[in-house]
């Protein structure tokens, strides 16, 4: 496989598993929680989304296991702090679905998260 074919599988695999994890997987009391710093729910769900992830560094050789350690570390970190973010300002502005700045602050979440897989992927595949 090219490294631009392997680029774009794994970025598949890796969008896909978020729709998955966001959309499937996520139910009611993680998605109540993940506006409560530190709450069972919003943790729960960055674990999720890293073991998800996860196969991806078996399935397209890169870097090391302690890369791989740490960008799983890194997501988690992202992943639950840009949810607790955008919690946060939906709640404070009163934003409910339906309003257009929700939908905003929603689809801005979807493409930093987007965006997090992309930063993964170019500092684990190799660069040809």
């Amino acid at each position: 496989m090219s490294p631009v074919h392997a680029a774009l599988a794994a970025i598949s695999y890796l969008l896909a598993k978020h729709a998955i994890a966001d959309f499937v997987l996520q139910g009611d009391p993680i998605f109540r929680q993940k506006g409560r710093y530190g709450a069972a729910g919003g943790l729960l769900h960055a674990l999720i989304h890293i073991t998800l992830t996860a196969p991806i560094f078996l399935l397209f050789p890169g870097g090391s296991t302690t890369l791989a350690v740490g960008l799983l570390a890194a997501e988690f970190l992202v992943h639950y702090h840009l949810d607790w973010a955008k919690e946060q300002v939906v709640h404070h502005f009163g934003w409910t679905p339906r309003e257009p700045y929700f939908w905003w602050a929603f689809g801005l979440d979807q493409l930093l998260h987007g965006l997090t897989y992309v930063a993964i992927l170019w500092i684990w595949l190799p660069p040809n």
